[in-house]
């Protein structure tokens, strides 16, 4: 489609195999009632991807039984080398940052990365296991950047090099022009999830937020292929 990220999130096998997939329990992808942090990547593997997906709410399930695997991250970052990709890390324990980082340095992508987490424990790691790979903010640190903002940012230092929020939170507005106007004074950018109808990507986009995370890449594509001048 011409997208230039991908976002996906990371759990570790028992073995110690980081895959690509949102939950951590695989009954809503696999229909399994098993997680995996205690399976091995064997038995992962082995795994039914495609058995749940529908796009007809459940009346068929055209996906089932096409051989369709959770993935390595290694094998994503393998077949997206052209690609900026965030990796959000959802697992705190074991940690698993020390074996990311490998996969990443064998894939050569530490220049192609962002390491997201909403947890501190992860963001801290990296950090301080390899400072050079931005990170996004954590919960804690995005409550601490409104609180700074609110403050007139007097001697705040960004911890990471993206702020990646929803919206709004509670029906507390989050993404507004100051918080955007903010973000970009003190030299970072805001990544909106998960937004996935046009008006409010349109919204944003007025607003200046730098990523839209959205289910519908394609939508946010040919509005921005819309809105950009005819000259390019």
């Amino acid at each position: 489609m011409g997208a230039p990220y991908i976002e996906l999130d990371i759990h570790s096998t028992r073995d110690g195999e980081i895959v690509v997939a949102h939950d951590d329990h695989l009954a809503r992808m696999c229909g399994l009632e098993r997680t995996i942090p205690e399976m091995t990547y064997a038995e992962v593997a082995a795994a039914d991807a495609g058995r749940m997906f529908t796009l007809d709410d459940g009346a068929s399930f055209s996906f089932r039984g096409k051989g369709i695997e959770v993935p390595r991250l290694a094998d994503v970052l393998a077949e997206f080398t052209k690609l900026r990709v965030i990796v959000e890390v959802k697992q705190i324990a074991p940690s698993l940052v020390a074996p990311m980082l490998n996969v990443i340095d064998r894939a050569g992508m530490r220049r192609n990365v962002l390491v997201a987490s909403e947890h501190q424990e992860p963001l801290d790691e990296v950090r301080k296991l390899a400072p050079e790979i931005p990170t996004n903010f954590s919960y804690l640190e995005s409550g601490l950047f409104m609180q700074a903002m609110v403050a007139g940012g007097a001697n705040y230092t960004p911890p990471g090099a993206a702020l990646q929020i929803p919206r709004e939170y509670n029906s507390w507005p989050l993404v507004t022009p100051e918080s955007v106007a903010f973000a970009h004074r003190i030299g970072i950018e805001i990544h909106v999830w998960t937004v996935n109808e046009e008006s409010e990507m349109t919204e944003l986009l007025d607003m200046g937020v730098d990523g839209i995370i959205s289910d519908y890449p394609q939508r946010v594509l040919d509005l921005i292929r819309r809105r950009a001048p005819a000259s390019r």
